[in-house]
C-alpha cells in the first residue's frame, strides 16, 4: 500500500461523550475486602464533580485541532450535542458528519479517581449505539481520500463495520480499541486489529488482545504495520516487524493531576506529527508532551498553549535537535 498522501484527511471514528470526574481523598483499595468483592457494596465521599467534553474521538480529534490539524469527527451524539459541536467547531474539528439520535442522549462517562490515580468508572452508551449505521463512503466523498482512519472505542458493532469497510474500500485503518477490550472477545478483537497500519494501546491492553485472540506478541506485530504501547510514566515503545524497537521517555517535568484522556491526546499528538512527515521517533514525543498537558489539567480538553510553549517543552524534554524538526510545523 502506499504512502499517505501529505494534508490528506484524518477521520477520527469514536465515542463522543461527556465526562462526570469525581475526586476522592483517599484510597480505594482502603475500602475494599478482598475476600468480600462478590459481595462489593461501597459508597465513596467525593470532594468535587467536574461536567467535561469527552469520549475518544473528540479527545483525540480536540488534540490534533490544537496542533493546527483539521480532523473530520465521526460518531454518532444525542440532540444534547449543540453545545459541544459548537466548541469543536470552534477550535478547529469537522463535525460535520456526526450523526445525531433522534431518540437518545449523548454518551455519559462517570469516573471517580483517589489519590493513586487508580479509577472507579462506568459508562452509559446512549447515542453512541447508532455509530453502526453510519458509513465512511459518503464522508469520504466529501473530505476526500483519508490518510487514516483512526477506529477507537465506539459501538462494537460501528467498529467493526467501520473497520471492514476499510478493509473494502482499501483505507488505511488505525486499530484502537481500548476501553472496549475488557468487554469483548477474541471474535472482536482480531477483525479490529488484523490489517490495522498502526495498532494503538497501553502496555495492560496490548497483554489483553494477546490474551483474547490467542495470538502471541509477535503474531500481534506481524498483523499491524506498527504496535504503539504506552507505558505511562515510562512512556512509550514502537514496533514494527523486522525493525529495532524505537522507545521514547515520558515527557519531562509533568505534575499529574487527572489522567482521563491522556491516552487520547498522546494519540492526537502521533498522529498530527505523522501527518506532517515526521517519523516515528518525533511523532512519540510530540504524542508525549501533548499527553502531559492533560493529565496537568482537570477534563479532556480544557489544556491550551502557544507554539512557542509547546516547542519549549518538547527541546526541555528531548533536546534541541527535536525541538527544531518540530516547531516549523506548529506555525
Amino acid at each position: 500500500m502506499s504512502e499517505p498522501t501529505p494534508h490528506a484527511p484524518l477521520l477520527i471514528a469514536g465515542s463522543i461523550a461527556t465526562d462526570h470526574l469525581m475526586t476522592f481523598n483517599g484510597r480505594f483499595e482502603e475500602s475494599l475486602v478482598v475476600e468480600q468483592l462478590d459481595k462489593l457494596s461501597v459508597s465513596f465521599l467525593v470532594d468535587d464533580l467536574e461536567i467535561r467534553r469527552g469520549g475518544v474521538g473528540p479527545n483525540i480529534c480536540f488534540g490534533l485541532a490544537r496542533l493546527g490539524l483539521r480532523p473530520v469527527l465521526v460518531g454518532a451524539a444525542g440532540e444534547d450535542f449543540v453545545e459541544y459541536r459548537s466548541w469543536l467547531e470552534r477550535h478547529g474539528v469537522v463535525c460535520d458528519h456526526v450523526r445525531v439520535s433522534e431518540s437518545k442522549h449523548t454518551a455519559r462517562f462517570v469516573c471517580t479517581t483517589d489519590t493513586t490515580m487508580a479509577q472507579f468508572a462506568s459508562f452509559y452508551a446512549g447515542a453512541m449505539s447508532e455509530a453502526r449505521l453510519i458509513e465512511l463512503a459518503p464522508i469520504v466523498a466529501k473530505v476526500g481520500e483519508p490518510a487514516y482512519v483512526l477506529i477507537g472505542a465506539d459501538d462494537p458493532e460501528g467498529m467493526l463495520r467501520h473497520t471492514e469497510e476499510c478493509r473494502q474500500r482499501g483505507y488505511r485503518f488505525i486499530a484502537d480499541p481500548s476501553q472496549q477490550l475488557a468487554f469483548s472477545d477474541g471474535d472482536l478483537i482480531r477483525p479490529l486489529v488484523d490489517g490495522a497500519a498502526i495498532l494503538f494501546s497501553n502496555e495492560y491492553e496490548s497483554h489483553l488482545i494477546e490474551q483474547k485472540t490467542g495470538w502471541s506478541a509477535e503474531e500481534v506485530l506481524a498483523r499491524v504495520g506498527v504496535q504503539v504501547t504506552t507505558l505511562g510514566a515510562a512512556g512509550v515503545r514502537i514496533r514494527r516487524a523486522g525493525e529495532d524497537d524505537v522507545v521514547v521517555a515520558a515527557a519531562a517535568g509533568v505534575t499529574a493531576v487527572e489522567p482521563t484522556g491522556v491516552g487520547d491526546a498522546f494519540r492526537g499528538g502521533f498522529l498530527a506529527a505523522t501527518a506532517w512527515g515526521l517519523g516515528l521517533e518525533r511523532a512519540a514525543q510530540v504524542g508525549c508532551v501533548l499527553a502531559a498537558y492533560v493529565v496537568e489539567t482537570v477534563g479532556t480538553q480544557e489544556y491550551s498553549f502557544t507554539a512557542e510553549q509547546f516547542v519549549a517543552r518538547v527541546r526541555a524534554s528531548y533536546g534541541d535537535a527535536a525541538a527544531e524538526e518540530i516547531a516549523p510545523h506548529l506555525g
